[in-house]
């Protein structure tokens, strides 16, 4: 991916150089990692049953103190991430413009180990997300090695060897898409509807959330590459072995060897690689209605 040279976001809130100390009553950090797993997973807003855990924990909390300075390959991460979430600013202005909107621009918070949000403590266990109720999307370099070593995913280096590779870049996109819903009250509509529906139901919408959230990504990927020229030989292919990587039927196979579609909340490796690609092949943020698709 050609990156090198171009405009930094300047929404980046770089705190791996800060150690990371827990301070909580006994499993109450734990409790709290598994209750925003849950919501990440299933759609729904955990954000009280978080603060509850932690006031009945003596206010369990993460304490983030200032540690060694990044390496050169960090501060290269760094940059490369800046410039990714810059690209995502001027795509999205540039959408939303088109209809006749203004586009709120999210922070990216980058983290090693563990971070705080609004939304609650995590781990880098948890993986990348987004946290709507302080619009800032967190990321923790380390999932795209397990990205690589659990799950298969065919990651094509830099050409000029720095740390860019494209999958990178579709996994920000696609936490960028979940801001997107956000501003379009995509997001809270589902969590209304996931509130009076089965499980089942739930999961549906949810999966329909996050195929959507692959869809923006791949608009994004349109746009990026039409306005910057950002595209190398095997990119696409990158962020499309990353989306199949990440499909739920894959990781229920590997994990549990067994798939039970019922239980999907992400949608299948070949769901999300098809709406990432009609994301970035048409370019037509109105053929992304994913709900009518799956809740049919």
């Amino acid at each position: 991916m050609k990156w090198v040279g171009r405009r930094q976001s300047t929404n980046v809130d770089d705190r791996r150089r800060m150690s990371t100390g827990k301070k909580a009553g006994i499993g109450g950090g734990l409790l709290v990692a598994g209750i925003m797993l849950f919501g990440l997973l299933t759609g729904k807003d955990t954000s009280m049953l978080v603060n509850l855990v932690q006031m009945f924990n003596g206010g369990d909390y993460i304490e983030q103190t200032a540690n060694e300075p990044l390496t050169e390959e960090q501060q290269r991460e760094g940059e490369f991430v800046a410039t990714i979430l810059a690209d995502t600013e001027d795509v999205w202005t540039s959408v939303f413009k088109q209809y006749g909107k203004n586009y709120q621009k999210p922070e990216l918070v980058l983290f090693t180990g563990q971070v705080q949000s609004v939304c609650g403590g995590a781990t880098a266990a948890v993986g990348p997300f987004y946290c709507p109720a302080d619009r800032k999307v967190y990321l923790d370099m380390s999932f795209f090695d397990e990205l690589k070593r659990r799950f298969g995913a065919k990651m094509k280096s830099d050409v000029a060897g720095n740390s860019g590779d494209f999958a990178v870049a579709y996994v920000i996109a696609h936490e960028i898409g979940h801001h997107v819903q956000n501003l379009l009250g995509t997001s809270d509509e589902v969590n209304r509807l996931q509130q009076r529906s089965s499980e089942t139901d739930a999961n549906r919408l949810s999966v329909a959330l996050e195929l959507q959230a692959d869809f923006y990504a791949g608009i994004f990927t349109h746009y990026a590459d039409q306005y910057n020229d950002i595209l190398e030989s095997g990119d696409i292919e990158s962020a499309i072995s990353a989306a199949s990587a990440v499909g739920d039927d894959a990781i229920q196979s590997r994990t549990q060897g067994y798939v039970v579609p019922d239980a999907f909340t992400h949608g299948s490796s070949e769901q999300r690689v098809y709406w990432f690609r009609k994301g970035y092949q048409t370019g037509d943020i109105s053929q992304g209605d994913t709900f009518s698709e799956i809740l049919k």
